[in-house]
């Protein structure tokens, strides 16, 4: 548990230093203020509206213990032994495997997950998927995202407009040396953002783990899935939207040969692995 929390402190201290170094070689402090400025307007109308936004774009449908009781009843269950209050709960029309969970905070929280997880899975291993979500829910993940996205989002805007209002005289690095800072930073960002985002997810497999009391049925699920999405065309709305992929419990975006270095999600394999290796009901030893 606490491995992961110190790699994700460790994962931000470092993308923040990297717009700092980049800033005060690019853009100088006029440069660094714009960048964080735009970034961090963006990305905080994302913080308080991407949650309607994203579940717009994949055309989810709200329910109910009426319109849709067997997926209703497992989030509240589950919902009340994580001591969350009740999430909206959102049903998605897609045979692509998958879930989601989104909301800036736990009282204004929303999970959501596809027809053909609902088809694919037995109740208990969808105990554990929707578990995983709850736990992104209660550590505040869409919080953590934010704050990565914000700051890579301001180091692309510095590489991207560095030129324009970067130091002057003996504070401006060499041309060739700015190029290739422009070249890359951006790059070293989205890796860190990345790894982030990997590490939030193992977090979340051991979180959902305690709260459904089942680990190994959240890796039964996981291998299911992924087995199970090969054959299935992928997420439309997730190629057309490829931030949104590092939102659900497995990427939905097809990879090359770099996939492990640039996925937005640890290989299942470890996953599983992590999950096999806790205790039976999830609990940590005492």
């Amino acid at each position: 548990m606490y491995g992961n929390w110190l790699k994700t402190s460790i994962l931000m201290a470092g993308i923040v230093a990297l717009f700092g170094v980049v800033g005060g070689a690019i853009g100088g402090q006029q440069g660094m203020l714009i960048a964080l400025l735009l970034g961090g307007g963006m990305n905080l109308w994302a913080y308080w509206f991407s949650d309607t936004a994203v579940l717009k774009m994949y055309r989810a449908r709200p329910v109910d213990a009426a319109s849709s009781p067997y997926l209703y009843n497992i989030v509240r269950d589950l919902s009340q032994r994580a001591g969350l209050p009740m999430p909206k709960v959102y049903l998605i029309n897609e045979d692509q495997p998958n879930a989601f969970a989104t909301g800036r905070n736990p009282a204004h929280a929303a999970v959501a997950a596809t027809s053909g997880i609902l088809r694919l899975l037995s109740e208990r291993e969808l105990r554990g998927v929707m578990a995983h979500e709850l736990a992104h829910v209660r550590h505040r993940d869409i919080l953590t995202s934010t704050i990565a996205a914000t700051v890579a989002g301001a180091i692309s805007a510095l590489a991207q407009f560095g030129m324009f209002f970067g130091g002057r005289g003996s504070n401006r690095p060499h041309p060739a040396a700015q190029i290739l800072i422009m070249i890359l930073a951006p790059i070293a960002a989205m890796l860190i953002q990345m790894a982030i985002s990997r590490t939030r997810e193992f977090e979340a497999d051991r979180g959902g783990a305690e709260i459904s009391g089942d680990p190994a049925a959240l890796a039964d699920a996981l291998l299911r899935i992924e087995a199970s999405a090969r054959g299935i065309p992928p997420l439309r709305t997730a190629e057309e939207h490829p931030a949104t992929a590092q939102m659900m419990i497995m990427n939905p975006l097809s990879g090359g040969k770099l996939r492990g270095l640039f996925s937005t999600h640890p290989a299942t394999a470890e996953r599983v692995a992590r999950l096999r290796a806790m205790p039976p009901d999830g609990m940590p030893q005492a």
